[in-house]
């Protein structure tokens, strides 16, 4: 049988990281929070983890660049995240959304979020 196309989706992976334009932010830091949707082909008669994407590997991706070099603009880091995944051989598309819930907004809202797709077809 031919690999079907599979849509993987994470969502709500958290950590701490010290992005942002304002001194505050690289200095205290804060969570974000990241939601990935990526697209594989998998032989839906194999049940094997080489067939598809890990995507406890993938979590982990996303982890290390919350984590890591503090960036100015989540921007810049959902374009990091995607760029990550998309390099892997089996993905054939994927969304990478970066919220920024507690971003230095001084009026009341909920979320800011930053979404960047990468495609190979």
């Amino acid at each position: 049988m031919a690999a079907e196309p599979v849509w993987i989706t994470l969502t709500g992976v958290r950590a701490t990281g010290f992005h942002g334009v304002l001194p505050e932010e690289t200095r205290v830091g804060q969570e974000f929070i990241v939601d990935v949707q990526l697209e594989t082909a998998v032989d839906l008669t194999r049940d094997e983890l080489d067939g598809t994407v890990n995507y406890a590997e993938v979590a982990e991706t996303v982890v290390r660049h919350i984590t890591g070099e503090p960036l100015q603009l989540i921007e810049t880091l959902a374009g990091r995240i995607a760029d990550d995944i998309a390099s892997i051989d089996a993905v054939t598309t994927v969304e990478v959304v970066v919220h920024k819930p507690h971003a230095p907004i001084p009026v009341p809202f909920t979320d800011v979020t930053i979404t960047v797709i990468r495609s190979k077809q």
